[in-house]
């Protein structure tokens, strides 16, 4: 019986006409399934097309099991946009990188994984880049993950770019070689990835007066990144003014944005270029730009400008209109609105005896209110900088406004309200205003200042009377003196505008800094020769004082003419000293002060530090009440990921696909 088992189940299968199943039973009627082992395959992905191998192998690092996986998923999707997506920036360097994770490199039936030190290095470089655009740093890139040691064996992914590199370099060896692209102007804008890469290089190729540093981050996590010049960045030097520069506060306004980025690169290649007149400023001045203060909202600005480029052709003029678009911080919040109102407090207290427009604390009801994360960093940021001088610049109008910035009407209807230094600021208007190639020009001017207006300057709470603003914080908490320029009607203009934009403004941006050198300048120390910090300089007839830094010295900013100066601290008589500074005089003047210690029942003139029912000076955020604000922020904001997600999302969610929340930083 068992010998014809066999023999029928063979008839069978030529009766049926079909293979007998396979029984592992019966020996001899089925053999043991062998897998195919993965073998080395041409590389057929089309943006990793220019890596320096030709085979790859499936499944790859991620798992994809074949050619048509991968190119389904949103890993390779993101390297089909990412040159657009950065603007350019890390270009191909972060696609190859990419390529040799989805695409691995293949060789004798073996996959290479690519060198930890190349992705180590690209992200380094370009990790800013997606910061730029709120973009987390792609897990595929993940350098401890995908990418292995020397010593393991790996191979160089973007080997086949630098070898494309270095011929070009021995091709163009004879020729001059083109000028770095940190001091060539792009008059394009710039996204926020773009901005940060190009004040970065700006500080590899002027290393020696150029530092960059960041001051915080935007609510939505992107940075505030500062370009420092100074002939020893870094380092507050003694009786070297410090000055600053703020654009894009607004985050529709970009015309100040783009300027101060040309500016940064004017300075550094001026500089090498040996041009005397930057080399003494820089070497004379410490120079901070801050080019955009609301970068959240310069993202949905420019999101805005390039929805409105889509579709039938608009009317001339109206093709960059972004109206509201982005003008507040990603809280929806004012930041020219959102700084601590010290002018009230000063109209309230102006008829007491004693009463000063300086060094005025912040009231600690402020801090129970919504307080940015961008005008928080400011504050610090200023209060931590003995500042000189300071321009912030806005669109919308083609003036310079100078404070008190809110109204001194009862009502705070629109009224002339000059501060005490009314002239100096007048001063420092005009320098700005008329250095400008149109401003000053009454057939130039646009927009509602335009009655009000003389000759380029306004008052700004005579203009349109406001609270909170930035100009006026300066002028009433610490020592220094900004005004806010407003470039032009059109808060974003074409992109064709920017070259004669800053050519316009060029030789305003340098002239006003030149005028921190105006006025007077000292060290205030005691008998013995020690510094005194904090000590006060009083100017008769100026109800507004400067203050001491750390190491003594101060600048107090005046107009030519005679004046008395005095120098006081708590414990020590005060000092007084005529000064005359001539109308062509465009240094500061040196006036030293040596205070002696006082009699103890003579300290008694010494000034209260302290407003009733207001503190000190030193008390910032007294209650901690930021960092609980943004606590709350978070699990209000961030957790939610809020309702509109990252202008990019609808590229990367596909259609009945998991949604790629690993693109998200905050998820």
């Amino acid at each position: 019986m068992r010998i014809m088992l066999p023999i029928l189940l063979q008839l069978l299968v030529l009766v049926s006409g079909s293979p007998p199943r396979c029984d592992p039973g019966f020996r001899g009627l089925c053999k043991p399934t062998v897998e195919e082992k993965p073998k080395c395959t041409d590389l057929f992905l089309s943006y990793c097309d220019d890596m320096s191998y030709t085979q790859t192998m499936f499944p790859n690092i991620l798992g994809h099991k074949t050619r048509e996986d991968a190119e389904a998923g949103a890993e390779y999707l993101l390297l089909s946009v990412v040159e657009s997506l950065l603007r350019g920036e890390c270009s191909p360097e972060i696609r190859m990188l990419g390529c040799s994770v989805l695409a691995p490199r293949c060789e004798m039936a073996k996959v290479l994984k690519p060198c930890r030190t190349t992705c180590e290095m690209v992200r380094k470089r370009c990790s800013h880049a997606f910061d730029g655009i709120n973009m987390a740093w792609p897990y595929f890139l993940d350098c401890d993950r995908f990418f292995v040691s020397d010593q393991e064996g790996c191979y160089d992914p973007l080997e086949g770019l630098r070898a494309e590199q270095d011929v070009e370099a021995v091709d163009s060896m004879e020729i001059p070689p083109p000028e770095d692209s940190a001091t060539t102007m792009q008059f394009s804008y710039h996204s926020n990835a773009q901005m940060n890469s190009v004040l970065k290089k700006v500080e590899d190729r002027c290393p020696d007066i150029a530092r960059t540093y960041s001051i915080g981050r935007s609510m939505e996590g992107r940075e505030l990144l500062v370009i420092e010049f100074s002939n020893n960045p870094g380092e507050h030097e003694l009786l070297e003014p410090e000055i600053k520069y703020i654009g894009n506060m607004h985050g529709n306004e970009v015309l100040g944005r783009q300027l101060l980025i040309y500016l940064a690169q004017y300075l550094c290649s001026e500089y090498l270029l040996g041009t005397e007149r930057i080399q003494t400023l820089i070497n004379t001045t410490r120079i901070h730009i801050l080019p955009s203060m609301n970068p959240d909202g310069y993202e949905l600005a420019i999101t805005g400008v390039q929805d409105n480029n889509y579709g039938d052709e608009e009317e001339e003029g109206h093709r960059y209109d972004s109206q509201n678009i982005g003008r507040n911080n990603a809280q929806n919040i004012d930041l020219n609105r959102n700084f601590p109102d010290l002018t009230s407090v000063v109209y309230a207290r102006r008829r007491q005896k004693g009463y000063r427009t300086d060094h005025i604390p912040i009231p600690d009801y402020y801090w129970f209110g919504k307080v940015a994360p961008e005008t928080y960093a400011v504050m610090k940021w200023i209060r931590s900088i003995p500042f000189v001088l300071s321009a912030n610049f806005h669109g919308g109008d083609l003036v310079v406004s100078y404070p008190y910035d809110l109204s001194k009407h009862p009502l705070e209807r629109n009224m002339f309200s000059p501060t005490p230094d009314d002239q100096v600021f007048k001063f420092l208007s005009r320098t700005y205003a008329t250095t400008h190639e149109r401003m000053s020009n009454e057939n130039a001017r646009c927009g509602s200042s335009h009655s009000i207006s003389q000759k380029g300057i306004v008052n700004g709470a005579q203009w349109s009377s406001i609270a909170g603003s930035m100009q006026d914080f300066n002028y009433l908490h610490t020592n220094c003196f900004e005004v806010t320029v407003e470039l032009g009607c059109d808060k974003f203009p074409p992109e064709e505008d920017l070259f004669i934009a800053w050519h316009e403004n060029q030789e305003a941006l340098t002239t006003f800094m030149e005028t921190a050198h105006r006025g007077i300048k000292g060290i205030v120390k005691d008998e013995e020769g020690n510094a005194i910090k904090g000590a006060r300089i009083s100017v008769r007839g100026i109800r507004h004082d400067v203050t001491t830094a750390e190491n003594g010295d101060y600048w107090r900013l005046l107009t030519p003419g005679i004046h008395i100066v005095t120098a006081s601290a708590p414990g020590y008589t005060r000092a007084l000293k005529k000064v005359h500074l001539p109308p062509r005089m465009h240094t500061a003047g040196r006036v030293d002060f040596v205070l002696q210690k006082a009699a103890e029942e003579a300290d008694m003139q010494a000034e209260d530090e302290t407003l009733p029912s207001m503190g000190t000076y030193d008390r910032f955020d007294p209650y901690n009440q930021y960092e609980r604000y943004t606590q709350m922020a978070d699990l209000s904001q961030i957790r939610e990921e809020r309702a509109e997600k990252p202008w990019w999302w609808n590229y990367f969610v596909l259609p009945g696909g998991p949604a790629p929340t690993w693109l998200l930083r905050h998820y």
